[in-house]
């Protein structure tokens, strides 16, 4: 008797991972599926081509309103692991993201394993602020979160391969964060002031050392509006701080920006930067890395260029 429940105990720790690793329908559960291109990104420098990633979000999207067709939808079912930004972020996929987690889909939002940090002002004020890939740090960190999850959840991957990659990209996101810091040493302290087209930039100014002045928008997500209060206050702190420039994301329309520039009374740069989408290859900010290395010469030349 003892031995044929053992026989029974054996294989169903046998067949357990097998039975996990299929869909409602019978299905094997393949490949990995993420939300964001920049967490494709980074999901691909780890994966090398040692099992198949597919990206949701196109270049140049908006991570706050891109939504996922039928066909995306079915792939998330499908996945062995999904890597999503969570803390938010991806109000339109969110919903998708909860059905597959329910049907069994092992899902890992990566916001919520770098230490998030949660906004301030506005109103948004107390709630976690998902855009953590301002802080190189950070980052390195959803690097090893998300190459952990890859060796615990995909089956058959090289596992060698994964920490070789992993500890590759984590030495080139150490360089990163010393070369942003060099950069950022040559601005001065009165000068660290950033205006952006909504709250993007927590992270960076904690990192940092930059004050957030305000966002056009005076929300954490795109979708919001400012009202014309919003936009004198704004105005009101632009002057005091002596701001010289305003930020706004590549993929955003700029028209506020400059309607702010106009209501503040002074003459000031808008400067685009790729704040929450990378771009297609040859756009400037194809990888997080480039991405990165844009956004800190743009923010570089705005901050100290003489006020127009």
């Amino acid at each position: 008797m003892k031995t044929t429940m053992l026989r029974v105990f054996t294989a169903l720790a046998i067949l357990a991972p097998l039975l996990v690793a299929c869909t409602a329908d019978g299905g094997e559960r393949t490949g990995i599926v993420v939300t964001t291109n920049i967490l494709g990104d980074l999901t691909r420098a780890i994966t090398g081509d040692t099992t198949e990633v597919t990206v949701l979000m196109g270049p140049n999207a908006d991570p706050h309103s891109f939504a996922v067709s039928a066909q995306q939808a079915a792939k998330l079912d499908r996945a062995a692991l999904v890597v999503h930004n969570g803390l938010g972020l991806e109000e339109g996929v969110a919903r998708h993201v909860s059905a597959a987690q329910s049907a069994g889909v092992p899902t890992l939002a990566v916001g919520e394993h770098v230490d998030p940090i949660s906004y301030t002002s506005d109103e948004s004020a107390g709630r976690p602020d998902p855009h953590f890939w301002t802080d190189p740090q950070r980052v390195r960190a959803a690097v090893r979160t998300i190459a952990a999850a890859i060796i615990e959840h995909v089956g058959g991957i090289d596992e060698t391969a994964i920490r070789a990659n992993t500890d590759r990209y984590l030495t080139e996101l150490d360089q990163l964060d010393h070369w942003v810091a060099e950069q950022f040493a040559g601005i001065p302290a009165e000068r660290r002031k950033l205006v952006t087209n909504h709250h993007v930039f927590g992270y960076l100014a904690q990192r940092f050392g930059f004050q957030v002045v305000g966002a056009v928008i005076p929300s954490g997500t795109t979708l919001a509006s400012p009202s014309s209060s919003d936009l004198r206050s704004l105005s009101d702190a632009i002057r005091t701080a002596g701001v010289g420039a305003i930020f706004v994301d590549s993929s955003q329309p700029d028209k506020l920006a400059r309607v702010l520039a106009d209501q503040a009374g002074v003459r000031v740069q808008v400067i685009a930067l790729h704040t929450e989408s990378l771009t297609a290859p040859g756009g400037g900010a194809a990888t997080f890395l480039d991405m990165t290395r844009a956004n800190t010469t743009a923010i570089v030349r705005g901050l100290t260029a003489p006020n127009p």
